[in-house]
């Protein structure tokens, strides 16, 4: 892939796409979007994927489907983004935007005015103008202390389905109080947010969207009693204990490997 040739990793490497995504939020972080927080958090979520084999689970994809179908069948539907996202898959969130008729919002659990106007940025090189980023347009999301409270007033703050990826607990359980149903991308099926949302993927993000963009463009067509019936028979309690489930599977397995090798 030419556009990451600047990065001087060998296509060998058989960490290449890890280290890649590294390099990314580095620039980002370089560039001024991405904050030295957001670097933590991107490690967590790689150690809960190797802990899932670096793959979509069946789970996982469950998931994406009852969360595509969501936003498809939304009013108003909502994508949100951070720094981390906007240096991970921005076109892919564009993408899924179009496909899902969903706006794009900037939200930001470390706000500056400097680092909304680059994520904005990055979006408007895409095509796509992004909510969140006027002063004088924002409304406060109650009972949130953070500065994720401040949201757009034509975005997150009237939407019926948000989606949040790389999310903080706080701001799920107060979108739920809300009403609002929340979707989650996150690698750690153990974090409020994700047994806080309606409906979580747990997944690379690098994976999730560019699958639900698949997804959006096999339901896109399917009239609405399908699309409800999908939701309708997610449990997303159920689809996290799949995980653990797999999880638990995969070390005992790997466990068993190791002690015959040695």
């Amino acid at each position: 892939m030419a556009e990451y040739e600047e990065f001087s990793i060998p296509k060998s490497h058989p960490r290449y796409h890890s280290l890649i995504f590294r390099e990314k939020l580095a620039r980002g972080f370089r560039e001024g979007y991405v904050v030295p927080q957001g670097l933590i958090a991107h490690g967590r979520g790689e150690a809960f994927d190797y802990l899932i084999g670096e793959c979509t689970t069946e789970p996982a994809r469950k998931a994406m489907y009852a969360a595509v179908a969501f936003m498809l069948l939304a009013e108003r539907p909502v994508i949100s983004v951070n720094g981390n996202v906007a240096a991970l898959v921005a076109e892919d969130i564009v993408k899924l935007a179009e496909k899902t008729n969903a706006a794009i919002e900037v939200n930001l659990f470390y706000r500056t005015s400097e680092r909304v106007r680059k994520i904005a940025e990055i979006f408007r090189k895409l095509g796509v103008e992004v909510l969140g980023t006027d002063e004088d347009q924002l409304c406060t999301v109650p009972e949130l202390l953070s500065e994720r409270r401040k949201v757009s007033c034509r975005g997150i703050y009237v939407a019926d389905v948000v989606l949040v990826a790389l999310e903080d607990g706080d701001r799920t359980e107060a979108l739920r109080k809300m009403g609002k149903k929340v979707i989650a991308i996150d690698l750690n099926p153990l974090s409020r947010t994700a047994r806080t949302a309606n409906i979580t993927i747990v997944d690379n993000i690098t994976r999730a969207v560019p699958e639900m963009i698949k997804i959006a463009d096999e339901l896109r067509l399917e009239p609405r009693d399908k699309l409800e019936k999908i939701v309708h028979s997610y449990n997303n309690e159920e689809t996290l204990r799949e995980i653990i489930e797999h999880i638990c599977k995969r070390l005992t397995e790997l466990a068993r490997t190791q002690i015959k090798i040695l």
